[in-house]
């Protein structure tokens, strides 16, 4: 199958709906990228603790002539067993339903990447299903170098940004303001030392605007 171009998006759960295929350790770790979706998960045996995850539970044995009702009303598919064959199947069939579909033997036209969380933002690394073990790895480097200071950092923007919005025009001097916060070394040193607050004053006072 030839490789799908890939466009690295963030969907909002709403009220969408995440059909799972597989009841053990691979659908478990897929489904916990989907926290606040509607999770259906279908397999004749299902992990504890996949069944609590999920919302709803279908403890049925799957093959190519039955999965396609089980697809019915979502959004996303995600074919999980430890079937490679029965995950091409599941892909297939969905796919050709317009749904988008992940599957943990490749081929699908959705993704799930690694994810490093923090408070106030989101760091996902992904090969487009090349070398699966490369993006866990790199979101443990990424995870020992994104110390606290990039938290504060976030705060610090986020208090400068309204400060400036009817200060500072047009809007692409805005970006110019921020981009020169994220920039300068002195900031980043008063950041780490003493916080939010000094960094704040110190980046309005070169701004020229204290």
């Amino acid at each position: 199958m030839d490789r799908i171009l890939m466009s690295p998006v963030a969907i909002s759960p709403g009220n969408r709906k995440v059909t799972v295929f597989g009841g053990g350790r691979v659908a478990l770790r897929k489904c916990q990228h989907f926290e606040g979706f509607h999770i259906k998960v279908v397999a004749g045996e299902i992990m504890p603790e996949l069944a609590e995850l999920a919302d709803e539970v279908v403890r049925e044995n799957v093959d190519p002539a039955t999965a396609a009702g089980y697809m019915e009303g979502a959004d996303i598919v995600v074919a999980a067993t430890a079937d490679q064959e029965l995950n091409n199947a599941i892909r297939d069939i969905s796919m050709s339903k317009g749904i988008l579909t992940n599957s943990a033997h490749g081929g699908g036209d959705l993704l799930i990447p690694s994810v490093l969380r923090r408070e106030g933002y989101t760091v996902t690394v992904s090969t487009e299903g090349r070398v699966p073990a490369f993006p866990p790895y790199v979101i443990r480097m990424l995870d020992g170098f994104l110390d606290e200071s990039y938290d504060r950092m976030l705060e610090l923007l986020m208090r400068v940004r309204p400060e400036i919005r009817d200060r500072v025009s047009p809007q692409s001097k805005r970006a110019e303001f921020l981009a020169s916060i994220l920039d300068d070394q002195e900031i980043w040193d008063v950041l780490k030392r003493e916080g939010v607050d000094p960094a704040f004053h110190l980046a309005m006072k070169k701004g020229g605007l204290e």
